[in-house]
């Protein structure tokens, strides 16, 4: 079974908040791959093309709220046998710039709630994260208000493309593997807009281009 899972809080209040990119990045997935609606299941909404064995690919958004979304994911996995590249899952991340989409295999939770509570609940932090960059607050702002807050204006057009390339990204971890999706989704634009230059900053939106058609959002 490949189980992909958004982080998030499950009220309607924070539907569009910065903090539930992972939620709206893995519908938008279910979307795109023509998945059933999502339907309330344990400690989750779930998505899934499961057989009657288990096998199969699993969309879940825990209902648990953020710091507790390990037990969701452990609820999920129990009594099933599971490989790093098995488990993905999708998370804004302060430590990247806004737009900005990355894909990483293990290491710790960089104190991000709903990651450090999957790793504390599976007791390994081995598994796949698409991180969504929404960048660090404004001087002043508390990163708790932050991350709980709406985008609005251009900010909010480049997250909800980003989520899409999050989409993206987890479609190729499913289809082609977490190492041609790091290699594809992870290299900095050059100055020119090419992936894969040293010298540019984090760019925003998709762009293809340099060694082995690079993405990078």
């Amino acid at each position: 079974m490949k189980l992909v899972v958004g982080l998030g809080n499950p009220e309607p209040r924070y539907a569009e908040t910065r903090h539930n990119l992972g939620y709206l990045a893995v519908r938008l997935l279910a979307r795109r791959l023509g998945l059933p609606s999502f339907r309330r299941g344990r400690l989750g909404l779930v998505s899934a093309t499961e057989d009657d064995e288990g096998q199969g690919l699993v969309l879940l958004l825990p209902t648990t709220y953020m710091n507790r979304s390990g037990a969701a994911v452990r609820a999920r996995l129990e009594g099933r046998s599971w490989s790093p590249e098995d488990l993905v899952v999708v998370h804004d991340d302060l430590d990247l710039a806004p737009g900005r989409v990355k894909v990483k295999l293990g290491g710790s939770s960089g104190g991000h709630l709903g990651v450090a509570s999957v790793i504390e609940e599976l007791g390994s932090e081995d598994f796949v994260r698409v991180r969504v960059g929404i960048g660090r607050p404004p001087p002043g702002v508390d990163p708790v208000e932050f991350v709980l807050g709406r985008p609005s204006g251009e900010e909010a057009d480049l997250l909800a493309r980003a989520a899409r390339c999050a989409a993206d990204a987890v479609a190729v971890v499913l289809a082609e593997g977490v190492e041609t999706a790091m290699n594809r989704f992870n290299r900095r634009p050059d100055r020119s807009g090419r992936a894969g230059g040293r010298n540019g900053s984090d760019g925003a939106g998709v762009r293809e281009g340099g060694t082995g058609n690079a993405v990078t959002c």
